[in-house]
């Protein structure tokens, strides 16, 4: 019997034995609710996010304030459809529906909020190292077309990490912890509330060595928020976010060091990514009947200093505008609930590059001046003809604008516009409070980025061409199905999806007439899957919670790889904790399984291999309001592939260029304690 089917037999009896429980009258309250959490807040604001008729859910700061979060993947483990591969240190691959899968550094295909704020700059592409999950209040994960009420409209969808204000976190809130390799963070925030106003403000530290040689770490950020009662009915809030950051980069490795040596880093070039940065915001809301106005700006700015195979110096500036209105009424007596709203982003950027000298600038080799501009706006209307049934549409339309000024080049500078409408319909139908059942059809649209179009082109003389390369959009249709709710013991959320893409942005071997640039527009790919998560409260002290993917993505018809499938994600992924205790004291073994690699390149030429991890958590409050945890991680030692660099065709490859891999995480220890008063 198969690895996979295995897992399907678990889950599926833990579900069927989940329907069977009975569900009692008395019990109505607790089964109202289709997201469970431990804090109101975070339910209120899941409430809101479940109208919407697709795959999106909320993460509180309760999943994993007892886990050494130092990323995205720790904090989203737990999220159906969000796949998180760790790189080194912070650095994780991050993928919704197999956005940005040829990427092999940075992110591309989601869109990155901090309280509405994109971190993504105008041009779309994006980092996720701003982001701190020590501060997070919660997030929102809307995936794909989902992401329309956030003005996304990319393949992957949306996240919004969220903050605390001084409402909802008052009082003081402490936490240090550390262990191996080194690991040392800290946290201190306060929040204060009055008849007229509030405020909330966080410093945090983090340094470590890494858990690979040369993945030294080490940052602090400030976070905070002031918000301001103008009336009854109008509220106003200033953000501000700083952080600076100084990485070292472990790099790639071949498959046999990545399997053997997982310790090894690269220090070639002494690569780093360093970061200075600052986000500022001020949003206004307006009570109305039966609705809410918000609009506001906002404005980032980035200094990136990026020693890579070249030393590239990046010195950025982002400015926006947006706006949205939320109403709920009735039209000819029927309910109706009304969004629209827009997005405004105008970036500038002076890209420089150098010689990498040992990580120091040498001669110059490019200086282009950047310019971007993406403007969304959307609208969706949802209405409820019968009782439990809302009937959704709605449409994004994207403008976008990308110049790029070559001064070592004139002639190879450029500039590029684009218009796209991304339709969306769907369907919400409530049985019951608790249990939803949803279906949708919608179009994304993901416009290429500078990392995309400021790439080195080849002639068909083959000629090198620093410069402006143009490419077209990627463009889908995903159709999606799926269910969320809470019956008896079991709380589940599943959806299954189709995307077929056309121009899917993919790396391909630079070829003088054919392939002019390494990332290019494929013709026909198609991407479609299930994203599933299962929650068993088996007894009032025993809670399993357990996330299931799978993920078809491949070629269509395609002239050089037919139906080869992609690379990067693999077909299935299972990670599993059973929470074991109470709110006093708990310990929580966990299980992290890929029964079957995914592929390294698009010939399908070499697979990696299967691995299983097995982590513990455990904590205990010592005192009200303190607690102490520990977050133990790969208990076995176990040895294996996370994350890949995707190539063409790595049976091809010379030796030299096959370190493409990275190794999972090594077994360490964390603990800490956390306090608030």
């Amino acid at each position: 019997m198969s690895a996979f089917s295995v897992a399907r037999g678990v889950s599926l009896c833990a579900l069927a034995c989940s329907l069977s429980a009975p569900v009692l009258a008395d019990e109505g309250g607790d089964q109202g609710r289709i997201i469970v959490t431990a804090s109101p807040i975070v339910e209120a604001v899941a409430e809101k996010v479940v109208r919407t008729p697709g795959g999106v859910d909320v993460v509180s700061a309760e999943d994993f304030e007892d886990k050494l979060a130092v990323s995205l993947r720790d904090t989203l483990s737990f999220s159906p459809g969000v796949y998180t591969q760790p790189r080194f240190g912070q650095e994780v691959r991050i993928s919704i529906r197999g956005s940005g899968l040829s990427r092999g550094y940075h992110m591309r295909g989601l869109t990155l909020l901090q309280d509405g704020i994109p971190i993504n700059m105008a041009d779309d592409n994006g980092d996720f190292q701003e982001l701190d999950p020590q501060v997070f209040q919660h997030l929102e994960v809307y995936r794909g077309g989902n992401a329309l009420r956030l003005g996304g409209s990319t393949l992957g969808g949306a996240i919004n990490a969220v903050t605390p204000t001084g409402r909802t976190a008052p009082g003081a809130d402490m936490r240090v912890d550390g262990g191996s390799f080194d690991t040392l963070r800290a946290k201190a925030a306060y929040g204060y509330s009055d008849e007229r106003g509030d405020a909330w403000a966080a410093v945090s530290a983090d340094r470590s060595d890494g858990d690979r040689d040369h993945g030294r770490r080490k940052a602090l950020r400030f976070n905070g928020n002031a918000g301001l009662k103008l009336n009854d009915r109008v509220e106003t809030r200033f953000y501000a976010s700083v952080q600076t950051i100084r990485q070292k980069l472990s790099g790639s490795l071949n498959e046999g060091d990545a399997l053997d040596l997982p310790a090894k880093g690269n220090f070639a070039g002494d690569q780093a990514r360093n970061i200075d940065s600052i986000r500022l915001q001020n949003r206004t809301t307006v009570q109305l009947g039966g609705g809410q106005l918000a609009f506001g700006v906002y404005y980032n700015a980035k200094a990136l200093d990026h020693p890579i195979y070249q030393v590239v110096d990046q010195k950025s500036e982002d400015r926006g505008v947006f706006a949205s209105l939320d109403w709920a009424g009735d039209w000819g007596g029927l309910p109706v609930e009304l969004t629209l709203g827009g997005q405004a982003r105008f970036g500038q950027g002076k890209f420089r590059q150098f010689v990498n000298v040992n990580g120091r600038a040498g001669a110059p080799t490019s200086y282009q001046k950047a310019r971007a501009q993406t403007i969304n706006s959307y609208g969706e209307v949802r209405i409820a003809p019968l009782s439990g049934l809302w009937l959704i549409a709605g449409g994004i339309y994207t403008h976008g604008e990308r110049r790029l000024d070559n001064r070592f080049a004139p002639a190879r500078s450029g500039d590029v516009s684009f218009d796209a409408f991304a339709p969306k319909f769907g369907l919400l139908f409530e049985p019951a409070r608790a249990v939803q059942f949803y279906a949708n059809y919608s179009r994304s649209v993901e416009l290429p980025g500078f990392i995309e179009l400021g790439q080195t082109a080849i002639d068909a003389n083959g000629v090198a061409l620093p410069g402006f390369t143009p490419l077209g959009t990627q463009k889908a249709w995903t159709a999606e199905i799926g269910t969320r709710g809470t019956l008896g013991m079991a709380h589940w959320d599943v959806s299954l999806y189709r995307a077929d893409l056309k121009g899917e942005m993919l790396q391909y071997n630079v070829m003088a007439g054919l392939y002019p640039a390494a990332t290019f527009n494929a013709d026909r790919t198609r991407h479609q899957g299930i994203e599933a998560g299962l929650d068993l409260a088996l007894t009032p002290w025993a809670k399993l919670r357990q996330v299931y993917q799978y993920s078809d993505f491949r070629f269509r018809d395609d002239a050089q790889f037919g139906n080869n499938r992609l690379p990067v994600v693999p077909r299935h992924f299972y990670r599993a904790e059973l929470k074991l205790g109470t709110n006093r004291f708990s310990v929580s073994p966990a299980v992290e399984w890929l029964p079957q690699g995914a592929w390294v390149d698009y010939a399908n030429s070499k697979r990696v291999g299967d691995y299983a991890t097995l982590n513990l958590g455990a904590q205990a409050e010592v005192k009200p309001g303190v607690t102490l945890f520990l977050d133990a991680r790969n208990l076995t030692a176990e040895r294996a592939i996370g994350d890949i660099s995707a190539v063409v065709n790595y049976a091809k490859l010379a030796p030299a260029s096959r370190a493409i891999f990275y190794p999972i995480e090594r077994r360490a220890f964390y603990g800490g304690v956390r306090a608030r008063f």
